[in-house]
């Protein structure tokens, strides 16, 4: 039994003593806690990383760089230049360079009642087109396109063949003078293989498989040229009521024709054609007329041998 009370007042001891430890300990926390932040060590806040804003590099928008001939604002007194009409012969003009050229695929006509054209761009005027006249030729296929200027194809001759070159006529003007039109049709003649044909774009209609065309001593001119006007002539009796479509390129050997200081080529109608049978002319069935007439002015028309 004494021995039993001895080891619990030693017990007792030791707790009493460890209960001491745990209050100073406690207390010693609790001070540490009370004291100010400046000497207490703190895990410290991150400070936010700051993302460097890229500016992006402004490049100055180029200024497009104008193609062609430099342009000419130039008014121009039109008031004694001939006009450029089916019966012009205006020798300051240059014939077509390139008759089996492409084509651009747009028309210009004349803004004003008279637009200038000239023989080659910066140089002075040498003719007028009209906005209208009574036998049109005023709607004009582009041969050359540029941003100030125009190369167009013309009706009218730079000479007669008698006394020079009669070929398909062209003319420069400035594109502050004209309005310009898309084009989407082509007529294609192949007097080799004798067809005509209407080309849009990938769609190539078939306009005949054999034709009358020029004879040896008055061949069909061969080159580009385009529709000047569509007439139906009852004098013609044999057209058989069918429409003309009279062409902007003239004979290349006859200075005149039927009486007249003309000499245009046309599709048209007859009962006979077949081979070389006309004075120059194309000589279609009716339906092929007909689908020759309804395509706009100003078409082009190609015609290779």
């Amino acid at each position: 039994m004494t021995s039993h009370r001895v080891l619990t007042r030693r017990n007792a001891g030791w707790m009493a003593l460890a209960v001491a430890a745990v209050l100073v300990v406690t207390a010693l926390i609790v001070a540490w806690i009370a004291q100010p932040g400046e000497s207490r060590q703190t895990a410290a806040t991150p400070a936010p990383v700051e993302t460097a804003t890229v500016e992006p590099v402004r490049t100055p928008t180029a200024t497009p760089t104008p193609t062609g001939p430099a342009a000419d604002a130039t008014v121009y007194d039109l008031s004694g230049l001939p006009e450029v009409t089916v019966f012009a012969v205006i020798p300051e003009l240059p014939v077509d360079d390139d008759p089996l050229g492409d084509v651009v695929g747009v028309a210009a006509r004349s803004v004003e009642e008279r637009a200038p054209v000239f023989a080659e761009p910066g140089g002075e005027p040498v003719a007028a087109l009209p906005r209208d006249y009574v036998y049109d030729g005023t709607v004009v296929p582009v041969i050359e396109q540029y941003d100030a200027w125009v190369r167009v194809m013309l009706v009218g001759r730079q000479a007669y063949p008698s006394s020079g070159d009669p070929a398909q006529l062209t003319g420069w003007m400035r594109t502050q003078d004209v309005e310009l039109t898309a084009q989407d049709a082509v007529v294609e003649v192949s007097l080799g293989d004798r067809t005509v044909d209407i080309v849009r774009g990938d769609r190539r209609e078939s306009v005949a498989t054999d034709f009358g065309y020029g004879v040896e001593a008055t061949p069909t001119p061969v080159g580009r040229s385009f529709v000047m006007t569509v007439r139906t002539e009852p004098s013609f009796a044999y057209t058989r009521g069918n429409p003309l479509i009279y062409l902007s390129v003239q004979s290349p050997t006859l200075d005149g024709f039927g009486g007249a200081d003309v000499a245009i080529t046309a599709f048209h109608y007859h009962d006979a054609r077949s081979g070389a049978v006309s004075n120059g002319c194309l000589r279609i069935d009716a339906a092929g007329a007909e689908a020759l007439a309804a395509l706009p002015l100003g078409t082009p028309v190609v015609i290779t041998g």
